[in-house]
């Protein structure tokens, strides 16, 4: 019993590095990319020695790889999860974008999203890592088209298939152009920008017109 409760808090305290190093990493990675991100450096912002990083991870790729992991917890945490309490289609959507748009404000990571800020890094490069990235985007993308599709279903909309998916372009068009925009100029007003023209796109493919989207506060 007393080795199964060692191995217990050594288990216990290693899960602990590990929280703690990645969202260190997360954070590094969203500011100076994937290609940024070592273990050495990473000791230097996480306060965690490069033996100890190495020992939970074992090569840079892994940590990279377990870095977009993580990041992708958090996005689902922080903007999927919450939309699931409203009806697919219109109304998911709207809290979708709602979401996406206030995580970014906050910056739940210090460069603002974390999946726009690393696919410029990954984007033309082969690899597991680039395939991660590409894989948590992708979902991104198809469930916003999803809801958009949901929302046409119901007549919540009024466009057909093809417009569904430009409309669908546009809005995450609109969204990562605010988290862009946002960070270059060190300003809140593109999210503000930024739903204004998600309603008035949502309003021309025949949402209510008092609709309207906001930023949570």
């Amino acid at each position: 019993m007393a080795e199964n409760l060692v191995q217990d808090g050594r288990r216990t305290r290693g899960d602990a590095t590990r929280r703690v190093v990645l969202s260190s990493a997360t954070d590094l990675a969203s500011v100076e990319g994937l290609d940024g991100l070592t273990i050495g450096r990473l000791a230097g912002t996480s306060g965690r020695s490069k033996s100890s990083i190495a020992t939970l991870f074992g090569s840079k790729e892994a940590l990279q790889l377990a870095t977009v992991a993580a990041a992708r917890e958090i996005f689902i945490d922080r903007v999927i999860t919450p939309a699931r309490d409203e009806p697919r289609g219109l109304s998911r959507l709207v809290a979708l974008l709602r979401g996406a748009m206030t995580y970014s404000r906050d910056r739940v990571f210090a460069g603002g999203c974390f999946f726009a800020a690393t696919a410029a890094d990954v984007d033309s490069k082969p690899g597991m890592v680039s395939d991660a990235v590409r894989a948590a985007s992708t979902d991104w993308y198809g469930y916003i088209e999803a809801q958009v599709g949901f929302a046409v279903d119901a007549d919540e909309l009024t466009i057909d298939n093809a417009g569904a998916e430009v409309l669908a372009f546009h809005l995450i068009a609109l969204y990562e152009e605010s988290n862009s925009r946002s960070l270059l100029m060190n300003d809140d007003r593109p999210y503000a920008l930024a739903a204004a023209a998600m309603t008035e796109r949502l309003i021309a493919a025949g949402a209510p017109s008092d609709l309207v989207i906001t930023l949570d506060r």
